[in-house]
């Protein structure tokens, strides 16, 4: 299995959207037991939650893309970019 990270960064201004939509997306991000194995929010220089970051494990990028695709964030319109790259941890372990 190889490792992927999911990069999404927010619209400007859309914190209230991300709040609205957080409960859904965390409802979500729990049906992914087992392929994600870190998520969290993107910070501005303010501390708010501006994007997020998710390291997920699978044959092939397309399980971050799925997970992307479907995210209730995704559906909302919430990010301005979304990347997918690979990504293999030398530090820490997951």
């Amino acid at each position: 299995m190889a490792l992927f990270v999911l990069i999404c960064l927010d619209k400007p201004g859309s914190l209230d959207l991300r709040m609205a939509t957080r409960p859904a997306h965390l409802a979500y991000a729990g049906t992914f037991a087992g392929v994600v194995k870190l998520g969290g929010p993107i910070l501005d220089d303010k501390g708010d939650m501006a994007g997020s970051l998710l390291v997920m494990e699978g044959e092939t990028e397309e399980v971050a893309r799925a997970f992307n695709r479907d995210d209730p964030y995704t559906l909302a319109g919430l990010f301005q970019s979304v990347q997918v790259l690979p990504f293999r941890a030398t530090i820490g372990t997951l």
